[in-house]
């Protein structure tokens, strides 16, 4: 296994993952090249829980504009993570 730091990037913080987060579902911003075998032993050794379910996706690019200029955000991978009853993680 690669190590954790290399899988987990950030918590996604947001309101949506906030309420989930009190129903032990939580969003982590995870590298591209990661499966839900790996996210899952990640999370395992760097939080000390136990996953339930993991879920992934691959976000798309959103268009925004500064003035004339126009781009597009970065893509990234996105993995839920269910822990099992009584874990919990404090972010």
């Amino acid at each position: 296994m690669k190590n954790y730091t290399d899988i987990i990037i950030a918590p996604v913080v947001t309101e949506k993952s906030a309420y989930a987060a009190e129903k032990n579902v939580y969003t982590f911003k995870v590298a591209k090249s990661a499966n839900k075998i790996e996210i899952k032993k990640a999370i395992e050794a760097a939080f000390g829980v136990k996953v339930e379910k993991v879920n992934t996706l691959n976000t798309k690019a959103k268009d925004k504009r500064v003035g004339k200029y126009t781009g597009k955000t970065k893509t990234y991978k996105k993995a839920i993570v269910t822990l099992k009853d009584g874990e919990k993680i404090e972010l």
